[in-house]
């Protein structure tokens, strides 16, 4: 039988906890629910959690600041949910490592979708990606092109993890507005195309002719590997060529 994963939730408001435990639990998780920084840290040691949801103002010591110390514990990805809307408060969550930041109020499902998604990216085996010179590492969520650090956005960095765990796959744009932006009806939007031009103009030489990431028209985007390309855990060797898993994508164009 799989193991089921561990969700730990840190929340001070008692209702808006029963209500993200019972919903948790109903998905199948294993939760821990405490209400401030110092049972969290004691939970995280016993409980060992897969996930970990902060809220930001908690008493005595604010989220932020738990976010840094259970860092220091290890490396469980963990997200925000909060009050504060604030953009400096959004980027300095994103900053200290946050795989995701959710404002309050929050739609249930969205919410659920999105600790799927930080559950299943820390469980891929994509930590790094090699694109020519450009090396990702979705660990860090840092991004180099040569000694040239990239400025990836949070969203930027989640729709190329997801394309780097299905090379050679076309991925539609209505996958793509589900699991990366997390809509669950899928909007008549121009969003991903967007993220995809700005994402080709960090990562590709040539953004109008791109040579890793493709259109397929009608359908959406793949990302296409080739002997400069690497998925997992290093380059490849000189000269070796990677086998690209689903195929070659279906009319590709720039």
């Amino acid at each position: 039988m799989a193991k089921m994963l561990g969700v730990l939730v840190v929340e001070d408001d008692a209702s808006l906890l029963r209500v993200l435990r019972d919903n948790l639990v109903f998905e199948g998780y294993r939760v821990e629910c405490v209400s401030d920084a110092e049972e969290a840290i004691v939970c995280a040691k016993k409980f060992t959690p897969d996930l970990i949801i902060l809220d930001v103002m908690l008493p005595c010591v604010n989220g932020f600041e738990l976010a840094k110390r259970l860092r220091v514990m290890g490396n469980t990805p963990f997200l925000f949910l909060t009050a504060r809307t604030q953009r400096n408060d959004k980027l300095k969550g994103l900053s200290l490592g946050a795989d995701d930041y959710i404002t309050k109020p929050f739609d249930l499902a969205e919410l659920l979708l999105r600790v799927r998604i930080a559950l299943r990216r820390h469980r891929a085996g994509v930590r790094e990606l090699y694109l020519g010179d450009v090396r990702v590492d979705f660990q860090s969520h840092t991004a180099r092109s040569g000694s040239k650090v990239l400025h990836l956005t949070h969203r930027e960095l989640e729709l190329l993890h997801y394309l780097a765990e299905r090379p050679g796959q076309v991925v539609h744009r209505d996958e793509l507005l589900q699991v990366v932006w997390g809509y669950t009806q899928a909007p008549f939007t121009r969003s991903v195309d967007n993220a995809i031009a700005r994402l080709r103009k960090k990562v590709e030489v040539d953004p109008h002719n791109p040579r890793w990431i493709h259109t397929v028209h009608g359908d959406g985007y793949c990302l296409t590997l080739d002997h400069e390309t690497s998925v997992g855990h290093g380059r490849p060797r000189a000269g070796a060529r990677r086998h690209m898993r689903g195929g070659a994508p279906r009319r590709p164009l720039p």
